[in-house]
């Protein structure tokens, strides 16, 4: 829904009342999973959810086994009360500190607000709260990476989740294990800056060692690839932020195309505690920033240090009101960019356009929206709520092969329009539209569930709707009333 908004829409971890009040836990997110140093036992995973699996295997992949997580028809045994809202965006799951299972956070973009489900030892949801409410997040809150001790090399477990609704969004640390009485005591991040941002993702700390490396990623249609550096890892406070440009000062995304290499670097933004969004945005303009259209998501290559230094990113794309001709300069149909960092510098780099839209509009990817990244392959959400007049089908995640450069459709949303009872209750709204749903977080659980290749994906099926799912977080200041269910589910056999 955040598009369809937008397009018609050192804090230290030193600083020591936020350390003192979070507990050390012994990790493609969005966001990030840790599951301590024990070896995993396999878990019986089932469908723990009242609902049926909104999303469905494409052919090639009948293989892939998918479980309900969790849905908003949901009675949890140990909160009756508690209703897990719309639109499940970022997330990670950690190991609880306190018992035999897990704790599950989530943003719920549209609702402000962030999440925490309890999971037992075979990972079925038994309690849930909001640890965030709209009061709290003040502002969507959308993409998010679980930085961790084990991968990321900070002092405790930080969820860090990207505010946007305008360019005076900033983004948020939270405890993901804070007491249930902290709620919304996270604490905003100055030195990341001012944007309407999609996630901030901490590089692992084999990629730079000793330092802390975040990228962050602008949903607006001159949007940022923008990034964080301090010398101490783990410090969110005092290092300099900076913005991508090509190095020949072209700002214009479409003068790119795949099948060549492009020099970029990362170059300074001044006062970013200090100043506005919109003075930052003049900054960028200032300093030929590479524009891009709506970066809305971004991973790192995972298997190795080096491979921390290779990130994909999207351009989600943007067209005209008619939703047939692109705006000078953009991508519409959508990209997905690989970026390799310099091994030795961060701030330099060679930029790439590794899948684009436009190679089959309508056909290939549309609107690609959040990534996950594996050691081979790259898995392309898409959110084609632009709707799109040529577009051909629902919200697809396709798996991209690094070494093949080859896309297949693995997943596609499962509107149930078949049915007429499911029909009904699933698409109340725009039911004719295609690609009216899309994705939110999608993170290798493997680790933690003890089975192989085994991933969560959130769901946002805009389309279901019913007045008790309202303002579910329980928070009295909104941008917006909303009524959507939401829907959290496993997918096992998805190669990595």
């Amino acid at each position: 829904m955040k598009k369809n908004l937008l397009k018609t829409k050192s804090l230290t971890l030193a600083v020591a009342a936020f350390v003192a009040s979070a507990v050390a836990i012994s990790a493609c997110r969005k966001d990030r999973t840790t599951g301590g140093t024990e070896e995993p036992v396999a878990i019986d995973l089932k469908d723990y959810s009242v609902n049926p699996s909104l999303v469905k295997t494409m052919t090639g992949f009948e293989n892939l086994k998918i479980t309900t997580l969790i849905s908003s028809d949901d009675v949890l045994p140990e909160s009756p009360n508690f209703i897990f809202g719309a639109q499940p965006d970022g997330a990670g799951i950690l190991k609880n500190p306190s018992g035999d299972g897990f704790i599950m956070i989530n943003n719920h973009e549209i609702l402000q607000s962030v999440s925490r489900v309890y999971l037992d030892k075979n990972f079925k949801p038994v309690k849930g709260e909001y640890i965030v409410d709209s009061d709290g997040g003040m502002t969507r809150l959308c993409s998010a990476t679980m930085a961790t001790p084990e991968e990321h090399g900070f002092a405790q477990n930080v969820f860090l989740t990207a505010g946007e609704s305008g360019a005076e969004s900033m983004i948020h640390a939270i405890d993901p294990i804070a007491p249930a009485d902290k709620k919304n005591q996270q604490r905003t991040l100055s030195a990341l800056g001012r944007w309407s941002a999609e996630n901030a993702v901490p590089l692992p700390k084999g990629a730079y060692p000793g330092k802390t490396v975040i990228m962050i990623g602008e949903d607006e249609s001159d949007g940022q690839l923008a990034m964080y550096v301090s010398n101490t890892q783990g410090d969110l406070n005092s290092g300099k932020l900076y913005v991508m440009k090509r190095t020949n000062n072209d700002p214009v995304e479409t003068n790119m195309s795949k099948g060549q290499a492009y020099d970029v670097e990362f170059v300074e933004l001044t006062n970013p505690k200090t100043s506005t969004g919109a003075q930052l945005q003049q900054q960028t303009v200032d300093k030929k920033a590479l524009m891009l259209a709506r970066v809305e998501d971004i991973d790192y290559r995972k298997g190795s240090a080096a491979n921390g230094r290779e990130l994909y990113f999207t351009a989600t794309g943007v067209s005209q009101a008619d939703k047939l001709t692109p705006v000078s300069g953009k991508t519409m149909w959508g990209r997905v960019y690989k970026l390799v960092l310099d091994a030795n510098d961060p701030l330099k780099g060679k930029l790439e356009v590794a899948v684009d839209g436009h190679d089959s509009p309508g056909k290939s990817i549309v609107n690609p929206d959040n990534l996950c990244v594996t050691e081979n392959y790259v898995y392309i959400q898409e959110d084609g709520d632009s709707f799109y007049l040529n577009n051909d089908h629902d919200g697809t995640i396709w798996q991209f092969s690094m070494a093949a450069k080859s896309l297949k459709p693995m997943l596609q949303m499962n509107h149930r329009r078949t049915d007429a009872t499911f029909n009904a209750k699933y698409n109340s709204v725009n039911s004719a539209l295609l690609s009216s749903w899309e994705y939110g977080a999608m993170y290798d659980v493997s680790s933690l569930t003890g089975i192989p290749d085994s991933f969560v994906i959130n769901l946002h099926p805009h389309t279901w709707q019913d007045a008790k799912y309202r303002n579910a977080d329980g928070g009295s200041a909104r941008l917006t009333n909303n009524s959507e269910g939401g829907q959290v589910v496993i997918v096992r056999g998805i190669a990595r």
